[in-house]
């Protein structure tokens, strides 16, 4: 009995490690094949790369070539940058306000704020483009923000909610038996104690409106150009090696932002939370 316990274990440690091999190749291998194109000498996309160049990269930092690009890159950086410290405040008062509502309601207003989450972007960006139609609204940045405030606001939601559901609330009983008021226990005990919660959801919430592509192609326009837009326009048409040179950039920056936020906020075990 002992020795078919011992292979049935056996068996399951394989499955889970053959099932993880083989995410981590589906996950990183494109992620290499966009890495190798992008050093490509050739003059389109292809893998295997012919060559190794740094011309498109060196194409891509030329701001009379690549101004396209650039401004695209701007308008990308100005929505996340906005879209994410806005989020970043609204998520955290919302937070805040659900960790006081107990029962079936905190539940039902909990999931009512997580829903952006699961709905369809397609059918998101088609229902904001009509409705910001309806209300006599041009396509602009303003209303790209707006847009990606609506998807982005959920990931502070969810990170500061797990840090509030981890705060010990003999903390803040202690505080007011001391004669602090609410908002002095807030500023002085609630939020140090939230604080890596908070910035582990603005970077995701930065993260998701730079990589956001449906509430973009419907709210943009040719003046609000954003860089998701560009990349696939270019990718349509010309096949232009630039667009693995971005893609490349974007993975080296996103990496290099996760080892920080990774070392600050401790980023995985707040998504787990």
């Amino acid at each position: 009995m002992a020795r078919r316990h011992t292979v049935g274990e056996l068996s399951y440690g394989l499955v889970i490690g053959t099932l993880a091999v083989f995410a981590l190749i589906i996950l990183v291998g494109p992620i290499l094949i966009v890495l190798a194109t992008s050093f490509t000498d050739s003059r389109s996309i292809r893998f295997p790369p012919q060559g190794f160049s740094f011309r498109w990269y060196e194409l891509l930092l030329d701001e009379v070539r690549s101004r396209q690009i650039h401004r695209a890159a701007g308008n990308t950086l100005h929505v996340a940058v906005m879209s994410a410290g806005l989020a970043t405040l609204l998520g955290t008062a919302a937070a805040l306000g659900l960790s006081r509502i107990a029962g079936r309601g905190g539940r039902l207003a909990d999931a009512f704020f997580l829903s952006p989450l699961v709905l369809p972007g397609l059918a998101f960006g088609l229902a904001a483009l009509m409705y910001f139609t309806l209300l006599g609204f041009r396509p602009s940045l303003e209303l790209i923000i707006a847009g990606h405030l609506v998807v982005v606001t959920p990931f502070v939601l969810r990170t500061v909610g797990a840090s509030l559901s981890q705060l010990d609330p003999s903390l803040l009983d202690a505080s007011r038996s001391l004669g602090a008021g609410p908002v002095h226990t807030f500023r002085r005990v609630t939020l140090p104690l939230i604080a890596p919660g908070i910035a582990a959801g603005g970077f995701l919430a930065f993260m998701a409106s730079v990589d956001n592509v449906p509430v973009s192609l419907f709210l943009s326009s040719a003046r609000t150009d954003m860089l998701p837009i560009r990349m696939w326009g270019m990718m349509e048409s010309t096949l232009d090696v630039r667009v693995a040179a971005v893609s490349g950039t974007l993975i080296l920056a996103a990496f290099l932002l996760m080892l920080v936020m990774e070392r600050l906020t401790g980023l995985t075990r707040r998504m787990r939370g």
